[in-house]
């Protein structure tokens, strides 16, 4: 059943963290196909190769050239005719008759009982299909080589024309969130700039009349605003483009001023704190009169309070798109974890990408983890390996929703699912490895 903003029933009963996933899915893809009966030629923007990491790519990359453009030796030996090949172990005898390099192609003929001297990348020779590395010949000299008949089969160790890509097919597919290796593949292919996604605008402000920023003196009650500068490093991480809408106190007021502002200019408005039930939590009563609020309960931890919808499309906003919207918790873990759990897809998705499953392994607990069935729980940790080689797993301590520590020391989050009861040494759990590696 399709899960739609302001169903009574979804505001009051704690959504499972799959349901809460799908319902998220399920608008930004309302959000997209709103989008594409927009005529916007900014949509798409082409930038230089150099400046195209963690952008996502906007159409199918076909390759100019076939890859490898001819055939080519896998290795480091000697080339030849492989029909003298065969399954007895009698000795062959080939002539040395030139050497061909990479960026050095031999120019002639291998003829019957001839070989070439080759390097790896070089050019195969007309007459030859066959490679025997240098390290299986039995016997060598300056003008002969000699090995058995039955070391390897015709063929063997040659890269074929278009074995890697063919020409005119797709190197890089549409929708690709591009990293280090797909930009390297592209100037392989003497490719210089690529057609991106526009990079999506994302505002964030923190609300809550304790938060200061940095530079000012803290007074009883207060504390320094860490969400904002912990949301910008992760969307940093997604190169978008940020507008930075600081800190807005609890007043209905303002808040609701600081929203229309930001869903003029913002394709995404994500806050942090003002989703509980306090009496100085005015989010919802906000959201109710600008668009349409979709949950408020996730039966996880940290992150139970959420707030996830849009904001309609309001006078001086550049198109008529509705403002996805995030309101994330005030607590700092809580706001990571949410992001990681939910915005970061999202955002991936409504800017083009491709979604993918995320990545998860397993790896044994090295001391028992408490945990009451019934929500799904993602407990930082550092995913190392133990004397015999097997993953390992350990929590960074206490794992309260307020210490940000916890999610400084950490590599991974261990994943206890909704069902899943207390956890024993020697357990193996579900681990999903924090992103920005590749």
């Amino acid at each position: 059943m399709k899960i739609s903003p302001n169903n009574p029933m979804l505001l009051s009963s704690s959504l499972h963290v799959d349901e809460a996933r799908k319902a998220i899915s399920d608008l930004v893809i309302e959000l997209i196909e709103e989008s594409q009966k927009i005529i916007d030629p900014s949509k798409i923007e082409l930038v230089p190769l150099d400046q195209a990491i963690n952008r996502i790519l906007a159409q199918d990359l076909l390759s100019p050239i076939d890859v490898p453009a001819a055939d080519n030796s896998a290795m480091d030996g000697y080339a030849f005719n492989g029909t003298c090949l065969g399954d007895s172990e009698t000795n062959i005898s080939l002539k040395i008759i030139g050497t061909a390099y990479a960026g050095k192609p031999f120019v002639g003929k291998i003829g019957a009982g001839e070989c070439l001297k080759i390097m790896t990348g070089a050019l195969m020779p007309i007459g030859t299909d066959t490679v025997i590395p240098q390290e299986l010949v039995s016997s060598q000299s300056d003008i002969t080589i000699e090995f058995k008949q039955n070391l390897l089969k015709p063929g063997e160790n040659r890269r074929l024309r278009g074995e890697d890509l063919q020409k005119a097919k797709p190197a890089i597919e549409s929708g690709r969130l591009l990293r280090p290796s797909d930009l390297g593949l592209a100037a392989s292919l003497g490719i210089s700039s690529l057609k991106v996604h526009r990079k999506l605008k994302v505002a964030i402000l923190s609300s809550g009349d304790e938060l200061r920023t940095l530079g000012q003196a803290l007074d009883a009650g207060s504390i320094y605003d860490s969400n904002r500068y912990s949301l910008t490093g992760l969307l940093n991480r997604l190169n978008l483009e940020i507008i930075d809408c600081g800190i807005v106190r609890d007043d209905p007021d303002t808040l609701k001023e600081a929203f229309c502002s930001a869903a003029k200019i913002a394709d995404v408005l994500i806050s942090s704190g003002g989703v509980s039930v306090g009496e100085a939590d005015f989010t919802k009563q906000i959201m109710q009169e600008l668009g349409d609020v979709g949950f408020w309960k996730i039966a996880m931890r940290p992150g139970r309070p959420m707030a996830f919808g849009t904001l309609k499309p309001v006078t001086g906003q550049a198109t008529a798109r509705r403002t996805l919207f995030f309101g994330l918790p005030g607590n700092p873990v809580a706001v990571m974890v949410t992001f990681y759990q939910f915005v970061r897809a999202a955002l991936l998705q409504l800017n083009g990408a491709s979604l993918t499953e995320p990545q998860i392994t397993q790896a044994i607990a090295e001391s028992p983890i408490r945990k009451k069935p019934g929500r799904t729980e993602f407990q930082r940790a550092i995913l190392g390996r133990s004397e015999d080689g097997k993953p390992t797993v350990k929590l960074t301590g206490s794992q309260g929703a307020g210490i940000l520590r916890s999610m400084s020391e950490a590599n991974c989050f261990v994943i206890l699912h909704h069902d899943q009861g207390n956890i024993a040494p020697g357990d193996w759990v579900d681990v999903a490895l924090f992103d920005g590696l590749l």
